[in-house]
This record gives structure tokens, C-alpha cells and sequence, in this order.
């Protein structure tokens, strides 16, 4: 089985570091990079970008909400065509850099709360999606498990990979369950190891009212901004392979 291994990088601002970006890059498949507006500047952005280039890691954009004070996590109310630019906007800042250091970027994501609105909206899906297609229909988008993501996408010529985020709790519907809830994020290195082993061995995973939830994800979503990061990529990534497994980008699982 060929599965991704993915995290968010790039999320430090100016003096400000957020993670090991570097000891995460030597084990990710591809990343996702903060691209200014919830985290990150142009000179993290560069030097991420060529940290990954080097190292053969998948390149992607990370775009969210214009709060870096907030970090992203805080739903904004922004119309959908200000909202669309805002994407292409960010889309066309990490391009850029890309280009400049001989480097494709390959795919896209949504952060925050941007991601959670989009995926429980799907009139704030279509226009965001229709957006990133007319920026470069090439884009894979990788998003958490959301019909309307995977639908606006599909109306608009998108490829979708479903990620996993293996440190955060799903509700019934798929969709992740608000931070502000109890266990919303799984802190518990052993309590996420399991949760991984379940859904490549059986395809489920169990949501936060204790039922289960099938789910056959390509990609594997890690935050590395929490403390251990680092180790707990270690480990997954020693988890898959051990099973028999392949860590690959999804922009090759799609080729």
C-alpha cells in the first residue's frame, strides 16, 4: 500500500520558529506550507521550500484566513469572491517561490478554519475550488474526508487525496470536531499510533461519539507544531513500512 505522509511547515513568522521543519523533511513525503497570511513570511517560505526541494519532498501551498494573530483557527466572515482571491493570492506567492528555487509545487490544502468552513460548505467549497483551478487545474488538492470539498473539486477538474489527520477527532459525518471541544485534539503519542494502525489495517476510524467511521485515506496529516512531532513521524512512518507499506507523495500515487 502506497500512502502519504504529509505535515504543515513553514508556520514560524520572522524571529518566531514553529516546529523542527528540518528533521520533519527528512522523514514527510510532502508538505505544506504556510503561505503568509495565517504564518509563515517569505524567508521561511524560501528556505522551506528549498529544504524540501532538496531533500525530494512534495511541495504544497497551505492558504487560510488572514489571521496570524489567531493563527488561523478563527472562522472569518470574508464574501466568497474576496475569499477566492485571497487563495490565488496565496497560491501565487509560494508559486513563485517555487519557481525561483527550480522547484514545482505540486499541490494544495486549506488551514483552520478556512479548511472547516470549506468542508461543511459547499457554497464556500465551489468558489474557493473553482479558484485553485483557474490558478493551475494541476493542483492535487489534499483535504481532510469532505463531500463538499471532493464535490467542488470534481465540478471544477480537481484531483482530491483524503488525509488523515491522525492527531485530531472526527465527528459522524467525517468532519473534524471543533478545537474547542473535549479531545478534539489527541495529544496521547500512543492513543494517535493506534489510531493509524486501525485505519490502514481496517479502514475506520473511531469517531468522537465512540462510533465507527470507514475511511480509506492516501495521505497521512500530522501538525508539527505539537511537541513530539518529530519522534511521532518517526514512528508512523516505522509503522507503515514495517506493515509493508510505501511512504509516496500524492502527486506519484496520481501519476
Amino acid at each position: 500500500m502506497d500512502i502519504d505522509l504529509n505535515a504543515d511547515l513553514a508556520e514560524g513568522y520572522g524571529a518566531w520558529t514553529i516546529g523542527d521543519d528540518a528533521a520533519l523533511l527528512e522523514v514527510l513525503s510532502s508538505a505544506n506550507l504556510a503561505c503568509g497570511f495565517h504564518a509563515g513570511d517569505p524567508l521561511i517560505m524560501d528556505r522551506t521550500v528549498r529544504l524540501a526541494g532538496a531533500g525530494g519532498v512534495d511541495i504544497g501551498a497551505h492558504v487560510g484566513f488572514p489571521d496570524r494573530q489567531g493563527f488561523g483557527r478563527r472562522p472569518m466572515q470574508i464574501d466568497p469572491p474576496e475569499l477566492a482571491a485571497m487563495v490565488v493570492y496565496q497560491l501565487g506567492a509560494l508559486a513563485g517561490i517555487c519557481a525561483a528555487a527550480g522547484h514545482r509545487m505540486t499541490h494544495m490544502s486549506f488551514h483552520g478554519a478556512l479548511g472547516n468552513m470549506a468542508a461543511a460548505d459547499a457554497t464556500l467549497a465551489q468558489p474557493l475550488l473553482r479558484a485553485v483551478s483557474a490558478f493551475d487545474p494541476r493542483l492535487i488538492v489534499i483535504s481532510s474526508s469532505s463531500q463538499a470539498i471532493e464535490e467542488a473539486a470534481a465540478q471544477a477538474g480537481l484531483k482530491v487525496v483524503t488525509t488523515f489527520l491522525a492527531d485530531r477527532a472526527y465527528d459522524d459525518a467525517g468532519l473534524l470536531v471543533p478545537r474547542k471541544m473535549p479531545h478534539a485534539v489527541i495529544h496521547d503519542p500512543a492513543e494517535v499510533l493506534a489510531r493509524v494502525r486501525r485505519i490502514l489495517d481496517d479502514g475506520v476510524v473511531i469517531t468522537h461519539s465512540g462510533n465507527r467511521l470507514a475511511m480509506r485515506p492516501r495521505s497521512i496529516l500530522l501538525h508539527g507544531d505539537t511537541a513530539g512531532a518529530v519522534e511521532l513521524a518517526r514512528t508512523i512512518r516505522h509503522e507503515i513500512e514495517q506493515g509493508g507499506g510505501r511512504i509516496v507523495p500524492a502527486s506519484r500515487q496520481l501519476a
